[in-house]
């Protein structure tokens, strides 16, 4: 069959649901599920089209700043897909009243707090400003590491800049593949602690040929050298790339878009063992399902590949769970709101094999993604100060995908995953919807989902959760309002034995907002992240970006860690 483009594929949206109406309503996975899939997908193994290794980053000379810098503003890469418009509030079968009152609440406060990357590092290093900054971030036993469009630097864990503002094209200076060079962006960044290694990533937009291009530290300290890869995505534009880290592999997910408008979504697995040893000849294991052969609300605007925290591993070979959201109120003709389950499959023997199979669709309680933004665009929040619509901010929520991360741990008697979206939460109020999702003897279900919006007229979103290693949960995200509460970061969490479903413990404030965005198109960050640290596996540390000032795509961002109550753990329990 050839091939479709994504807005056609949805004229066919009635076919589509009349394939994937067998699935039934019932709480619990559907029976079946890989029969939906109606070719099993055909991994397609090739190797590293480049491979190097760079000079120690602390060694890279710094980049002279541009004089004088430019006011221009540019977008790393657009926002592809259909404009979603709102069809009226769906109602929200998770809201949690419990924290409809933020009152007498208390969730401890920071234990550090300092200032990361800023629009300004890039207007030093590029001459121009660049939107959306796409804040990532990752913490290891000494250092954390921020990336953001399109620059990256290291600190110490009291927030001491050990290294950057570095162009992230500085990264791959050299490389074979000059389009790793550019500043393309998209990063992200990954520690590895059952490796002591780091991942730093970013794709290429060059064309015609695509890139994922990939640096894996040598050592456990991020200011090093790397071996540095780059595989192929042929002429597909491999847009949102997400890691993250499996027993034998490097995860990847993608989605892709070809040269005549076609799409689809990419599952990859990389040879972790070569990697972290710096064989040129590392593996990837790349499976494309086509939005002309998937039923689309099967894999939506992308997938999140699982990333394991803690150091219990999985049982050996157990697949990697991949999940993706979708919504009967979307763009894409889902039956009903779920989530749907992938399991990655990959054994790297002399010959390979891979498998990749949609295993459940877990129905969860009634969301709303579509948000009701200005006519025809992405302008949804509002911020203090602003009259203009198309000022507002983008909430994202209706791209049928969930937020950065899918957080992994193995607790022996079952697997959890945890993961998050943006959702229309209480009418024109955004709020944060999250999920418990646990394996248990091969078997999914949702455990516990809520959606955390108080109510105080406040818009909670983009967020980005994790669990310790007792099974607490935290969430951070951003904030804003019309009126008093300029764009600020906060975040809230639960204990493991509190009631299903709630963040019990209030909002903390990590930085509250004195200025609001201006720029040229409603952008926020597409991703922000929450991560654990992996010397007690109980401190959470957060990135996300903040405005002090009103004026042209000034952001900022913040990386704050702090740890909730009852967590006493040590990583090797």
């Amino acid at each position: 069959m050839k091939p479709k483009t994504v807005f056609t594929v949805v004229a066919m949206l009635l076919l589509f649901v009349t394939l994937v109406g067998v699935f039934s309503v019932a709480a619990g996975p559907v029976e079946d599920a890989p029969s939906q899939l109606s070719d099993t997908p055909t991994p397609r193994f090739s190797t590293a089209v480049a491979f190097d290794v760079s000079p120690a980053l602390r060694d890279l000379p710094a980049a002279p700043p541009v004089d004088p810098p430019s006011e221009e503003v540019i977008e790393v890469r657009p926002e592809r897909g259909p404009i979603v418009q709102d069809q009226g509030y769906a109602g929200d079968g998770a809201l949690d009243t419990s924290g409809q009152s933020l009152n007498g609440l208390i969730i401890p406060e920071p234990l550090v707090n300092f200032e990361g990357l800023s629009n300004e590092d890039n207007r030093t290093i590029y001459g121009v400003r660049v939107n959306p900054p796409d804040p990532v971030g990752d913490v290891g036993p000494n250092h954390y590491v921020e990336m953001v469009n399109v620059v990256f630097a290291v600190y110490d864990k009291v927030g001491n800049r050990l290294l950057g503002p570095t162009a992230v094209g500085s990264l791959w200076q050299n490389f074979p593949i000059e389009d790793c060079t550019d500043r393309s962006g998209d990063p992200i960044v990954l520690y590895d602690q059952l490796e002591d290694r780091w991942l730093l990533s970013q794709f290429t937009t060059r064309g015609p040929i695509f890139y994922n291009c990939v640096a894996i530290s040598q050592t456990g300290d991020p200011t090093g050298a790397y071996f540095r890869y780059a595989f192929s995505a042929g002429e597909f534009f491999p847009d949102y790339p997400k890691y993250g880290v499996w027993t034998n592999s490097y995860l990847l997910t993608s989605r892709d878009f070809g040269p005549i408008g076609e799409y689809g979504i990419s599952v990859y697995a990389l040879e972790k063992t070569r990697m972290i040893d710096g064989d040129p000849n590392a593996r990837s294991v790349q499976f494309f399902l086509d939005s002309a052969e998937v039923p689309i609300n099967l894999i939506g605007d992308g997938l999140l590949p699982a990333d394991i925290d803690g150091t219990r591993r999985p049982q050996n070979n157990v697949p990697a769970p991949v999940v993706g959201t979708q919504d009967e109120e979307g763009p894409y003709g889902a039956p009903f709101d779920a989530l749907n389950v992938y399991e990655l499959s990959v054994r790297w023997r002399s010959t390979p094999i891979a498998s990749l199979n949609l295993v459940a669709q877990l129905p969860v309680a009634e969301f709303d993604s579509a948000f009701p933004c200005a006519p025809g665009s992405r302008d949804c929040l509002p911020q203090p100060g602003i009259v203009n619509p198309a000022q507002f901010l983008d909430i994202l929520s209706y791209r049928q995908r969930p937020t950065w991360r899918l957080a992994y741990r193995n607790f022996g008697t079952h697997e959890a995953l945890v993961t998050n979206q943006s959702v229309e939460a209480l009418p024109a109020v955004a709020g944060v919807r999250w999920y418990e999702i646990r394996r248990a003897g091969g078997q999914y279900s949702v455990y516990q989902q809520g959606t955390f919006a108080p109510n105080d007229g406040v818009h909670r979103w983009m967020g980005s959760i994790a669990m310790d290693g007792d099974g607490n949960i935290a969430v951070g995200y951003s904030v804003v309002n019309g009126i008093d509460v300029f764009p600020g970061i906060r975040y809230t969490g639960r204990l493991s034995g509190d009631p299903l479903g709630e963040m019990t413990l209030g909002e903390g404030v990590i930085i509250n907002g004195t200025g609001s965005q201006l720029t040229t198109n409603s952008r926020w960050g597409d991703y922000t992240s929450m991560n654990i640290d992996p010397v007690d596996d109980c401190t959470f540390w957060y990135v996300n970006e903040y405005y002090q000032i009103t004026e042209l795509a000034a952001w900022q961002t913040r990386i704050a860690s702090f740890k909730l109550p009852e967590c006493e753990l040590d990583p090797e329990d």
